[in-house]
């Protein structure tokens, strides 16, 4: 078997589950050695042409989100009543 080098390369499919704002295409690819994602979104220019708009991101890590998000914070913990019960 050959040792092939994957470096700067890729590969980007069709969006078969597309909902909403998702890409239309997305895939991953390797830039100087590290993995990242790419998503490609279909557009059409003010001049009618079509174009692809482009983001290349992270990998996907499931238990990635559920740590970047803070824990929610309750503001209106402790507070009762009207605005004249507060200290200031």
């Amino acid at each position: 078997m050959s040792n092939y080098d994957n470096t700067n390369t890729g590969a980007i499919f069709k969006n078969e589950q597309k909902t909403g704002s998702q890409p239309d295409y997305r895939g991953t690819i390797n830039v100087d050695g590290v993995d990242k994602q790419i998503a490609l979104w279909v557009k059409d220019s003010k001049a009618g042409k079509k174009f692809f708009s482009a983001k290349i991101s992270e990998p996907y890590q499931k238990d990635q989100q559920a740590q970047e998000i803070p824990p929610s914070v309750n503001l209106t913990a402790g507070i009762v009543g009207d605005d004249n019960s507060l200290p200031f």
